[in-house]
């Protein structure tokens, strides 16, 4: 079993109970649980036009190897209704695997660790929520970073997801 941190985002339909909904679908994938999920934070759409986004981290405990879990990951997102027209188009539903235990691979599909997520602060806000002490090979301690991205609007929501 390894633990491994996915990124939920949603800015079109009831975003808040995508999200919820999302993380029960990833809680009930075989030899998967969910363990802890951040706060809910809105952010602007980045590189795109839109409402804003609901954003949040989930740390995992799986048994799936990191593409079955994007595989499963990206069969969640049809489930809710993604679509693909072009890149950074608004979307129901996006699940992002950021980190997968130690892995460190470079796909067509998938790069671990996600190759952006020290640039987003509403990937790293809800990340160092769940992990603050959190350092990557390459990138180190991810924690100071936050001082670089002061310019991206991101605000924590006063209500927890409901997703027991």
């Amino acid at each position: 079993m390894e633990q491994a941190y996915i990124g939920l985002g949603a800015n079109l339909g009831a975003l808040r109970a995508t999200l919820e909904a999302a993380l029960r679908d990833l809680d009930a994938l075989p030899q998967t649980r969910v363990l802890a999920v951040s706060s809910a934070y809105r952010s602007a759409a980045l590189d795109s036009d839109g409402p804003d986004y609901l954003n949040a981290v989930a740390r995992i405990e799986t048994g799936l190897a990191p593409m079955e879990l994007l595989d499963a990951m990206q069969a969640i997102e049809l489930k809710h209704g993604r679509e693909r027209p072009y890149r950074y188009a608004p979307r129901t539903l996006d699940l992002d695997l950021l980190i997968h235990g130690d892995a460190s691979m470079q796909r067509p599909r998938l790069v671990l660790p996600h190759p952006r997520l020290h640039e987003r602060a509403f990937v790293l806000l809800p990340l160092l929520e769940l992990a603050p002490t959190l350092s990557l090979p390459v990138l180190g301690p991810l924690a100071p970073r936050l001082a670089g991205l002061a310019d991206q609007r991101v605000e924590r929501e006063p209500l927890p997801l409901n997703w027991t």
